[in-house]
């Protein structure tokens, strides 16, 4: 990747922000801060990284994307609307009666949806079981999957992660949204996870350290970690809540779930695009 392609991304970036905000808006109130943090992530991997085909949802043979932060579901369908699964329109419907995009992800309703995840932890194991499934079946996928940092109090993620070390599913690469806030304070505060980096190191993982929101570090990221085999890999991703928009980010933890009005979303635009008044959807 070139530069020119990060400064297209970082537009779209931008762009995928107010697509949240603007599905959110519908409902009234959703997770903004969980989202924002990830979209960096989410779009370097529907961008460039993982091998998919939007017009062919379950095509044989390609990678897959886990969200076991399931609740960054509006991140997810921003990214996957942007790159034609279905169309724009659809995330007008987030979370209403009968909807295809419920406020967490859900792979019977949502065209390119991977696999449901919501309950805290298990999205992990079902990429640990997606990742050795395609070893069986030898078709050369690669499984991501993004895990929160709050998530990660679940001890469902430690079991998985010594199954995925105890086979070397090293076509498993994980991220972890490390934005170090949860839904009610601060990771330290809370259950302090103590070195982050160290602990997936400790549990069997190739794990790299990165800054979230540059799509050169987390393209290198993916990258280097392709090119070591035997053990599954963790990026963690050093990331800030609520990333783009400053009112949003000042709030800190509070932006976990949140408010969505007219006047956010023109505040929104005037900071990412000079202007407001703008539509996405």
């Amino acid at each position: 990747m070139n530069s020119n392609h990060y400064a297209v991304l970082e537009e779209k970036a931008k762009e995928i922000r107010m697509m949240i905000l603007e599905q959110i808006a519908v409902p009234g109130t959703g997770h903004v801060g969980g989202s924002f943090s990830a979209v960096e992530a989410l779009v370097a991997l529907y961008n460039g990284i993982m091998k998919i085909d939007p017009l062919d949802p379950h095509m044989e043979r390609r990678d897959r994307f886990v969200l076991s932060k399931g609740h960054a579901g509006p991140g997810l369908y921003a990214v996957l609307a942007e790159r034609g699964y279905f169309d724009r329109k659809m995330l007008l419907t987030l979370n209403q009666s009968n909807t295809n995009l419920p406020s967490h992800a859900d792979m019977n309703r949502t065209p390119g949806v991977d696999m449901t995840t919501g309950s805290l932890g298990q999205g992990i194991s079902c990429a640990v079981g997606m990742a050795y499934a395609s070893r069986l079946r030898k078709d050369g996928a690669t499984i991501y999957c993004m895990v929160g940092d709050g998530e990660a109090q679940e001890g469902q993620v430690w079991e998985a992660a010594l199954a995925a070390s105890n086979f070397g599913l090293d076509n498993l690469i994980l991220f972890m949204d490390y934005n170090k806030l949860q839904l009610d304070g601060s990771l330290e505060d809370i259950v302090d996870m103590g070195d982050m980096e160290m602990k997936w190191k400790s549990f069997g993982f190739d794990t790299f350290s990165v800054d979230g929101h540059s799509f050169s570090e987390i393209f290198d990221a993916v990258h280097e970690a392709k090119k070591k085999t035997g053990k599954p890999k963790m990026v963690l991703l050093h990331t800030l809540k609520g990333k783009g928009v400053k009112s949003i980010e000042d709030i800190g933890f509070k932006n976990h779930s949140m408010p969505v009005t007219q006047e956010l979303i023109d505040e929104a635009n005037m900071e990412l695009f000079g202007r407001s008044g703008m539509k996405w959807l």
